[in-house]
């Protein structure tokens, strides 16, 4: 890092068609927010760059879906996602958008200037058609059954049900999701960046120079390096995006993936106008791409490759990518509803930010993807938070306010323990540091818990209740330290828990202003007499019953996944007309209905058959009550031969339907009849 003056961070474009989930911020923004406030704490020039992916097919799906523009689905969703970033505390210089006029024209002279100097080859390929809306469908608008794993709801992409990988030509019986018409294969032209170009650059520059990436990434850039690199295309036919500013070119826009890094630019053009080159350009400016896993191949191996087509930018010194974070063992699906969503947990836990901060770094999918369940988040709060960071801030304070009336007392001679004590802030300091700078942040958050952890113990060790009795001039060193390591607290956690540190700040009259990383280890960061505000607690404990609340939303999204994914079953083989008439259904009325002893599933009816009534049992107990069928009509097969149920005769069968959610609902007819009228 000596070489550099400054550090530009980016992070990943979130797409502006839903809101930002839990899975998003593990992988991305937490962290490189968590990096941002360390680099500021020291001193150093950094900007923290982001914005809204506002591209591509997806968005103008939803559009089409809902009857509203492309634009439309973007305004909505940037708004949500920015205004969800602020009250969560993320620290961007900007946060801007793809839609912007500094961003369309960014990304066409960027293209252009490829255009001109011959960085791109022009590929004619064959490509679906949909000749009834006439125009050309991108892999998203085709949809198929998935050749892999029979999913009919494939896209021409992906298949979400199985993960595959496809090709549109993949799909079996493809389908045109603007129409419903059967695409056809028609000539197109396309421009295209030729990767296999810049192959052998690219494998010098990773696989030689940057081996000190993450395993995860550098593994995952060498496996397509080997594989062989091949021409990627960009542009596509599409009518929302940013058009192709070339002659021939009409219908036809950027991909989404050529234009979408370069928001990056863009974004901090917006932002610093007068410098921004010396942010781009300048080789002693350090850059850093924050992504998720999903995104590795572009900004590790695309995006250097249009930079160094280009020429005049810099590279990428680091690409700190996580893998994925999956909820309650599941992986997290924004078509399937199954996410935490950023803006519901700021609605359903106020004032919480930092917890969930704080559980997602403990659960950071830093080199493997991990899990996120309620239990654990519930858990880390309760027995981390509240009971070492919490507990250990809370003590100290109110046993000063109580002995000191919140004065900061003076200290005495301090023993080998007081040393020992504070001399492990220093040492703290430096491991927190040392995870920080390599982009270990669930060691670095771990190893400053681990300074509350000291600060409890010390106080547990002291005793500080029970000396006041017999020595109070000790108490007051005592108490020294615990406020010093109260204050050390304050700076290490400042760039993990920025709300809870504040509040701590507010407590001990440490303003962000200052302090500065350099202080942390410091044993006089709060000097004796300084009135300390009256203490309030920092974290609270979360109840069985909050936590059951979120996880019977989620139970709730798996039934309604269930009902979205329902479809009927096929139509069984072919019944004669005779074979029917054979069955002898008829209309009757509940008499009486009681459960049947000693059986979960079976209810035992009365009923008015007009002649002369019947005994059926029925196996529905779990879906009525008995008092509930009393008086309704049904309909029932009256020709079935007597069959004893757990004692009972059973004379017919009550006709039900299987609900899409496994549920059984009785037939019966629309209004009142006679009993012993048939059904044909």
């Amino acid at each position: 890092m000596d070489k550099f003056k400054r550090t530009l961070i980016t992070t990943a474009l979130p797409y502006a068609n839903g809101p930002v989930h839990i899975g998003h911020l593990a992988g991305v923004y937490v962290p490189a927010d968590i990096y941002a406030r360390y680099l500021r704490l020291k001193g150093e020039d950094v900007l923290l760059i982001g914005g809204s992916d506002e591209h591509g097919v997806p968005i103008a799906l939803k559009a089409k879906a809902e009857g509203v523009t492309p634009q439309d689905i973007v305004d909505r969703y940037h708004t949500l996602i920015k205004d969800s970033f602020e009250k969560f505390g993320m620290s961007f210089d900007v946060y801007g958008r793809t839609t912007s006029k500094t961003h369309c024209e960014t990304a066409s002279a960027f293209f252009k200037k490829l255009y001109e100097k011959g960085e791109f080859v022009e590929q004619t390929s064959e490509q679906y058609y949909d000749p009834e809306a006439k125009e050309f469908l991108a892999d998203r608008y085709i949809t198929g059954t998935c050749p892999h794993c029979g999913n009919e709801r494939a896209y021409g992409d992906q298949c979400e049900a199985c993960g595959t990988s496809l090709n549109a030509t993949d799909l079996i019986n493809p389908k045109s999701a603007i129409s419903g018409a059967k695409p056809e294969l028609r000539p197109t032209k396309h421009w295209y960046l030729p990767l296999d170009k810049h192959e052998p650059f690219l494998r010098k520059w990773i696989l030689e120079e940057h081996k000190e990436w993450r395993s995860n990434v550098y593994g995952q850039c060498k496996s397509w390096i080997d594989m062989g690199l091949q021409p990627r295309a960009v542009s596509r036919d599409l009518s929302w995006g940013i058009p192709v500013p070339v002659e021939g070119a009409e219908g036809k826009v950027l991909y989404v993936w050529f234009d979408a890094p370069i928001g990056y630019i863009s974004n901090t053009k917006d932002l610093r106008p007068n410098d921004w080159e010396t942010w781009w350009k300048d080789p002693s400016t350090r850059m850093l791409h924050f992504i998720g896993k999903d995104n590795i191949v572009f900004h590790c191996i695309v995006f250097p490759a249009m930079l160094k087509a280009e020429g005049s930018f810099n590279l990428p010194d680091n690409v700190p990518a996580n893998e994925f974070l999956n909820l309650e063992g599941d992986k997290i699906s924004t078509s399937r509803n199954w996410a935490v969503w950023l803006h519901e947990y700021l609605e359903d836990f106020p004032g919480k930010q930092d917890v969930l901060r704080y559980v997602l770094t403990a659960n950071a999918p830093e080199t493997k993807d991990n899990d996120f369940t309620w239990k654990d988040f519930q858990a880390r709060n309760n027995n981390e938070l509240v009971s070492v960071f919490g507990n250990f801030v809370n003590r100290a304070l109110v046993l000063n306010q109580k002995y000191y009336d919140g004065i900061v007392p003076e200290s005495g001679e301090f023993t080998d323990y007081d040393k020992e004590c504070l001399a492990e802030m220093k040492r703290l300091r430096k491991e927190i540091e040392s995870r920080l700078d390599t982009f270990h942040f669930r060691d670095a958050q771990r190893e400053a818990m681990n300074m509350a952890r000291v600060g409890n113990k010390y106080l547990a060790d002291c005793e500080p209740w029970k000396v006041i009795k017999t020595d109070p001039e000790r108490v007051k060193t005592i108490l020294f330290v615990a406020i010093q390591i109260a204050a050390n607290l304050r700076i290490a956690f400042a760039p993990f828990l920025p709300f809870s540190a504040d509040a701590l700040g507010k407590m001990i009259g440490m303003p962000s202003d200052s302090f500065k990383w350099d202080d942390l280890g410091r044993i006089d960061l709060i000097v004796s007499g300084t009135k300390l505000e009256k203490p309030s607690l920092l974290f609270e404990k979360i109840e069985d019953e909050v936590i059951e609340a979120q996880l019977q939303r989620l139970r709730d999204t798996k039934e309604a996944n269930k009902l979205n994914a329902w479809k009927p079953k096929d139509i069984s083989k072919e019944c004669s007309f005779d074979d029917f008439m054979k069955l002898d259904i008829r209309v009757g009325t509940v008499l009486e209905c009681i459960k049947v002893p000693k059986a979960d599933k079976l209810l035992q009816f009365k009923i008015d058959d007009g002649l002369g009534g019947r005994t059926i049992v029925s196996g529905i107990a779990k879906y009525y009550k008995p008092e509930d069928l009393v008086g309704k009509q049904v309909c029932f097969i009256a020709n079935f031969p007597p069959r004893k149920l757990r004692g009972v005769m059973s004379e017919g069968m009550i006709l039900s339907a299987e609900h899409p959610d496994g549920t059984l609902r009785v037939i019966g007819p629309t209004e009142a009849i006679e009993p012993g009228c048939s059904v044909g």
